[in-house]
């Protein structure tokens, strides 16, 4: 089927393009790949419709990341069909949404960081009205900023086994497994609580469970949640039976607050949870096989943590780590956060950590920095495995990556 068929836009072609499920992807021979985006206006075509703009939120492709304008879809003049396509590499995996609108809701020019802080603002008040692509056979997801997204993985994507049921059994998550625990944490250090979730693959032998600190752990929990994958790879002698501990990073303001650089979060997690986690849960408190993962701000928190405190957390899983904090827009090559100046006037110089850390070919201010993080890091001993995947600031990326970062830190457990 195609555009052009006289039949675009009748209930019969919108009834195949359910069957055939979208974005269509069509594979070429030079490693790259059209695809094409559809979105169906409710209200019909333009002139009993009201919808004047569909912009498409691609994740590192168009995005609020991207130096560039934004991107929407064109209607084929005299039906409700809206589409856009475009070419990826084969490689490539990502999540979108379509945001409809009745008005024009004219984006900033230019390309500088001022304009580009406009636009981020104006994407983030357009998402409140996003939807998940309804034609998408695999299941949806609330993202990060509480609106909905669908996946797109296109032939070559590196292989997501482990969510395949995730992805395609039905509307809503499987249910919790009976081995996870959710508790309610008053931090006295810090003066408020969360919750946090301990979830335990075994029981052969307690004391000897490796321990992996997962922060964000509400979208791990609740909106991406992590548990069927983390036994499916226990039970393939993929990973060895742990204690995951998911810490919430609570709202905005906060994670903000605690997660990029602060002593006092790393603290209280020492002094107050893992204490009672030990009595809760018993795992093996050897900073060797302890695993501290985060993504963004909890990608820089995670290595934050191993760095100042390298005799109780020796394992560093860090995707798209903020690295550039505080300071968003560089100004030039030389400059950086405070974290790698820190590495550069020789803090975690001694010792040997463990350290998983990808960053995404789509987000450049997070690949600069990581680039330049691994390489302060080469100078030390710490045993680094860095890799660089085809996607975005995008948790539809960052959830094979935790799996394959444990695998990699944990080897031969």
């Amino acid at each position: 089927m195609t555009m052009t068929d006289s039949e675009t836009g009748s209930d019969d072609w919108w009834r195949e393009v359910a069957r055939r499920g979208t974005p269509w992807i069509d594979a070429g021979d030079d490693g790259r790949c059209r695809v094409t985006f559809l979105w169906r206006d409710p209200q019909g075509d333009e002139l009993t419709s009201p919808i004047r703009r569909v912009w498409l939120n691609i994740t590192g492709v168009t995005d609020h990341h991207q130096n560039a304008g934004p991107q929407g879809l064109s209607r084929l003049a005299g039906t409700d069909v809206w589409h856009w396509s475009t070419e990826l590499s084969a490689t490539w995996r990502g999540s979108y949404c379509f945001i409809p609108r009745t008005d024009d809701c004219p984006f900033g020019a230019g390309n500088g960081p001022t304009a580009m802080a406009e636009r981020r603002n104006v994407w983030r008040g357009l998402l409140a009205g996003a939807q998940a692509d309804a034609f998408n056979p695999q299941r949806s997801w609330m993202g990060a900023r509480g609106h909905a997204v669908s996946g797109a993985h296109l032939p070559l994507a590196p292989a997501q086994t482990a969510w395949r049921e995730f992805d395609t059994q039905g509307p809503m998550p499987p249910p919790p497994p009976a081995a996870l625990e959710r508790r309610r944490w008053h931090s006295d250090r810090l003066g408020n609580s969360r919750d946090i979730w301990i979830f335990t693959t075994g029981q052969c032998d307690p004391a000897r469970r490796p321990l992996a600190i997962l922060l964000d752990g509400r979208f791990w929990s609740t909106q991406m949640p992590v548990w069927s994958p983390l036994m499916q790879l226990t039970a393939g002698g993929q990973l060895p039976e742990a204690v995951y501990l998911l810490i919430d990073a609570g709202d905005t303001a906060r994670r903000g607050r605690e997660l990029p650089g602060n002593a006092q979060f790393w603290l209280a997690v020492q002094e107050e949870l893992l204490p009672r986690l030990g009595e809760w849960a018993p795992y093996q408190s050897d900073p060797a096989t302890t695993v501290v993962a985060g993504q963004s701000f909890g990608g820089l928190s995670a290595m934050y943590a191993a760095l100042n405190w390298p005799e109780r957390f020796g394992c560093v899983l860090s995707q798209s780590g903020s690295y550039w904090w505080p300071n968003r827009d560089l100004a030039a090559p030389g400059e950086s956060c405070r974290l790698l100046r820190q590495l550069e006037d020789g803090l975690g110089a001694s010792g040997s950590l463990k350290m998983f850390i990808e960053a995404g070919q789509r987000e450049p201010l997070i690949r600069q920095v990581n680039d330049r993080l691994v390489a302060i890091l080469g100078r030390t001993r710490h045993r680094v495995t860095y890799r660089v995947v085809d996607g975005g600031h995008d948790a539809l990326c960052w959830r094979g990556g935790l799996l394959d970062g444990l695998r990699d830190l944990w080897a031969g457990l």
